[in-house]
């Protein structure tokens, strides 16, 4: 298992240098210049914006600007925003708390949801407790989460005025009250994600839990007169869960990307609504510094799926 880490690992390095290549490529190419604002206001002489696209490195190829910004990432160091002039570091841990209290916790429902449903869903095939669980599924990955997060956003917080519509970043847990307003201001933006979280995934588990049911192994461990539940719990969902864990781990590092529509919707400040924003800007530092980690995150949890596999199946071994 070590050695093939290591191999795994080494082999992350030139895909994640061909991700950050193209990547880069396609923003320097990419019809949005991040000065576009000073071009539009005639206060700013042609003179000093050639001295700022100078400053910002943007009078230079953008190979040339590639290299640059590699070199400085392998130091730890993603630049400056074109916009705000602040650390992209800086900017991307102020969001980070946000996109974690909302989309980092709508997953965790979404998997706790999921897993019980699926379980019931698949034991109990064609009874209503089955079909009542697939139609809300079905709805659940069909609605689009724009539209599910403007119900409810009609329904409790125009109408019923019960939850706040827009999300309150400068909100401090400090005591009981503060943490009620915190809850509540979170309420919907993870019942939105939570819920399509918990309708994909119940899916996934209801179709793999059927396939098993119907083994030989699963007849063998009933005829030696082992407990349903030991059966359905201990062989079944544990089998199960193999090609789930797949869309489960690389769901996670979408958390990290924020829900760019949710986040929207709800005017929550997180990463996905800073990665529209700078897209928009041509903020090419904060763009290229967000979907770096992504890619990062990607290709780790990749190898972490392996390592789980290995622990929910023992006949699989990694040379």
């Amino acid at each position: 298992m070590g050695n093939y880490l290591v191999r795994r690992l080494l082999i992350a390095i030139p895909t994640l240098l061909a991700i950050s290549f193209v990547m880069y490529a396609l923003l320097a190419l990419a019809p949005i210049d991040p000065l576009s604002s000073f071009g539009a206001d005639p206060r700013v002489p042609p003179e000093a914006r050639e001295a700022i696209r100078r400053s910002l490195g943007l009078d230079q190829p953008w190979q040339v600007r590639y290299l640059l910004w590699l070199g400085a990432v392998v130091r730890g160091d993603f630049g400056y925003s074109f916009m705000s002039h602040s650390p992209v570091m800086d900017l991307i841990w102020q969001r980070l708390p946000n996109t974690l209290a909302v989309v980092g916790a709508a997953y965790f429902v979404g998997v706790l949801a999921a897993i019980p449903l699926g379980i019931v869903a698949a034991v109990q095939r064609n009874a209503i407790s089955d079909r009542v669980v697939s139609v809300i599924a079905y709805a659940g990955f069909s609605i689009p989460t724009f539209l599910t997060g403007l119900v409810l956003i009609i329904v409790f917080a125009v109408k019923l005025h019960w939850l706040p519509f827009v999300y309150d970043s400068n909100l401090r847990v400090t005591d009981f009250g503060s943490l009620v307003a915190q809850l509540r201001q979170s309420i919907m933006p993870i019942a939105v994600l939570g819920a399509f979280n918990a309708a994909v995934l119940t899916r996934f588990i209801r179709s793999e839990m059927l396939e098993h049911l119907t083994l030989d192994y699963v007849r063998t461990a009933r005829g030696k007169g082992i407990s349903e539940r030991f059966v359905i719990l201990r062989h079944v969902l544990r089998n199960s869960l193999i090609p789930v864990v797949t869309i489960i781990a690389l769901g996670i590092p979408a958390v990290f990307g924020g829900a760019i529509v949710t986040e929207q919707i709800f005017h929550v400040p997180g990463i996905g609504e800073l990665l529209v924003r700078s897209i928009g800007q041509g903020d090419t530092p904060v763009v290229t510094a967000i979907l770096l980690i992504f890619a990062v995150l990607v290709v780790l949890f990749n190898v972490i799926c392996d390592v789980v596999y290995a622990a929910l199946d023992p006949r699989i071994r990694f040379a």
